[in-house]
């Protein structure tokens, strides 16, 4: 295709998808999807090179849903991917895209889920399966997933894939494939292996390549707080009570019903807020906009398709109160801000298991996003008290105070008090329900930079998975347990030792219950955002193990710990008080090897 086409409609999909698109605030198509669409649609296999963020997700899933029989209660498309993460996003999004076709589901099965659950939702039926590599094979193993209706097959960031361990895997999945089916394949590079596997199991593909844009973010300044012991909303009322020459502000949240519950929680907290999302009708919607202009709302809730083509130039701040799906919607958010030659602030917050999104965001902008210190009591006392001598100050300087003084002297010397006293009373009233000092206490601070590593390396992906049974000849192919060890442990870069302070927690999971090392070090990366190179010792014991984890772990990670299960078995995850039970440990060390003698981890 030589030139990128004005709208969806010109890709050949469907009245039902392009109705839906126009809903949702879908404009015109990106470069990755006004290529690889039609492509798809004429049923040749594909190899797409794009970057994350790019658009590539509805790239190839709207020509995937085109073939769906919704009817068929089967599997008739699976989708691959390395992390749960990018699972559920790619999930969502196909829900998304489906709202007016009634009847369609789509599952996603992912390592760290309850088995029982997934197996209860693959036996009602599902058109589309989106996975991690591990745990699909599980279920086709176990025979709990049949594949004979599959229709279309998407490999997405097969580079990512490979990085983490699973090619073999993926590879394993692709021989149980229909002989007859559609594949397409997406990876950011195309590594020797990748391109060996996209040779042998892709059929005449077509190939496409998207070169990344990069966006010009230089006048914005951007910064991140990572969601860490305090609620979210009391973290926003904070940050913008101390941030320098605020003005107005758009915060960007993901659904509509979000943008009405936060302005109306601001509204409350004396903040002149308004929701502004798809519900409202032009008329509404422009009211809102020429408010924020005129500067009767300083704050402005909005969804990502509501908040398209607004231009206030007192917007000095944009918040992206819930991370992007992508990195196209993160430049469109802060593009509000910043404009015509202007400065403007960016804030992004960030929860652990986004982290991988945030450096994703850095890639694509080319611009480095700096953590935000969460400003504290004092910080946000002085601000107050600050701002409440400056409105004194101005009106010390009006005219017309005459009156007032008499009152206030008729008050000190009825109440035979000073006039200090009187104005000390006055200043308590005005403090008009935003108390210049506030109270409780400064929430625990955030992780040392370690434990919130820089490194974009993403998080393994699937982990609770059974111990398999050697698996069935395949024919030409040899078996898993005839391939030969995976190069050793030495071989590979070597990981350094974990920095600061540690702390040893004990967890009800055991070698009675069949875990080994990585099936916890897997899990506490999964569902906390602990980076695999930043989990300490663990030992092995019958009943239960320990595990050593940084120190001032966020509570959003030590919850999400306390509700985890490995092996199926709740993990109950709380501070070691002494080893309960005898035996030999086996315990992971970081001199460069594990205590494990196969795969690491990282599968």
């Amino acid at each position: 295709m030589s030139s990128t086409p004005d709208s969806f409609a010109d890709l050949g999909l469907s009245e039902t998808l392009l109705k839906t698109l126009i809903e949702i605030g879908y404009e015109t198509p990106s470069p990755i999807q006004a290529q690889c669409i039609p492509v798809l649609l004429e049923g040749h296999d594909l190899i797409g090179m794009a970057q994350t963020g790019t658009g590539k997700t509805a790239a190839f899933a709207l020509p995937l849903m085109e073939q769906i029989d919704v009817k068929l209660m089967k599997p008739q498309a699976l989708i691959l991917t390395p992390t749960r993460e990018l699972a559920i996003q790619v999930a969502e999004a196909l829900q998304t895209y489906a709202k007016n076709l009634p009847g369609f589901h789509v599952l996603p099965i992912y390592g760290g889920q309850s088995y029982t659950i997934q197996l209860k939702q693959l036996s009602r039926g599902a058109h589309v399966i989106v996975g991690t590599p591990g745990r699909v094979m599980d279920h086709l193993e176990r025979k709990t997933l049949n594949l004979d209706n599959l229709k279309t097959m998407v490999l997405d960031e097969a580079d990512e894939m490979l990085r983490m361990g699973f090619i073999d895997d993926v590879e394993w999945i692709l021989e149980r494939t229909p002989a007859q089916h559609q594949t397409a394949l997406f990876s950011a590079t195309m590594p020797e292996q990748i391109r060996r596997v996209a040779q042998k199991y892709l059929v005449e593909p077509r190939e496409i390549k998207i070169k990344s844009a990069t966006a010009t973010v230089a006048a914005i300044r951007q910064v991140y707080w990572q969601v860490s012991g305090m609620h979210k909303l009391d973290a926003l009322t904070r940050i913008l009570e101390v941030e320098e020459d605020f003005d107005a502000a758009i915060i960007f949240v993901r659904t509509k019903t979000a943008t009405v519950e936060l302005a109306d929680k601001l509204s409350a907290r004396g903040y002149a807020a308004a929701a502004l999302n798809g519900d409202l009708n032009q008329q509404m919607r422009e009211r809102v906009i020429e408010q924020l202009k005129s500067g009767a709302l300083d704050i402005v809730i909005a969804t990502d398709v509501a908040a398209r083509g607004i231009d206030v130039p007192r917007v000095s701040h944009v918040v992206n109160y819930d991370i992007p799906y992508d990195t196209e919607a993160y430049v469109h958010r802060i593009g509000r801000t910043g404009r015509a030659g202007r400065t403007g602030n960016a804030i992004l917050f960030v929860a652990p298991r986004e982290i991988r999104m945030l450096r994703t965001i850095e890639r694509a902008t080319r611009s480095p996003i700096a953590p935000l210190t969460l400003p504290s009591r004092a910080d946000v006392t002085n601000k107050r008290v600050s701002d409440f001598k400056q409105k004194v100050v101005e009106v010390l300087n009006a005219e017309g105070l005459d009156f007032f003084s008499n009152i206030v002297s008729q008050i000190a010397e009825e109440q035979n008090v000073g006039a200090e006293e009187v104005a000390a009373a006055l200043a308590m009233m005005a403090q008009e329900g935003k108390p210049l000092q506030i109270a409780g206490e400064d929430p625990r601070p955030a992780p040392a930079p370690s434990f919130d590593s820089r490194d974009s390396r993403p998080r393994p992906g699937s982990f609770d998975r059974d111990e398999r049974k050697p698996r069935a000849d395949r024919g030409d192919k040899p078996s898993f347990e005839s391939r030969g060890e995976r190069p050793r442990r030495e071989e590979r870069p070597t990981r350094s030792a974990p920095s600061g302070d540690m702390v040893r927690y004990r967890i009800d999971v055991g070698r009675d219950h069949g875990v080994q090392v990585k099936d916890i070090v897997g899990a506490i990366a999964n569902e906390a955002g602990i980076e695999s190179r930043f989990i300490g010792r663990i030992a092995l014991y019958d009943e239960s193990s320990t595990v050593e984890l940084p120190a001032g772990m966020p509570g959003e990670a030590s919850n999400a710990l306390k509700r985890t299960r490995v092996r199926g078995v709740p993990i109950n995850l709380r501070p070691d008080e002494g080893r309960q039970d005898g035996g030999a440990s086996a315990e992971r060390k970081f001199d460069g090897e594990r205590s494990f003698k196969k795969k690491s981890f990282d599968r």
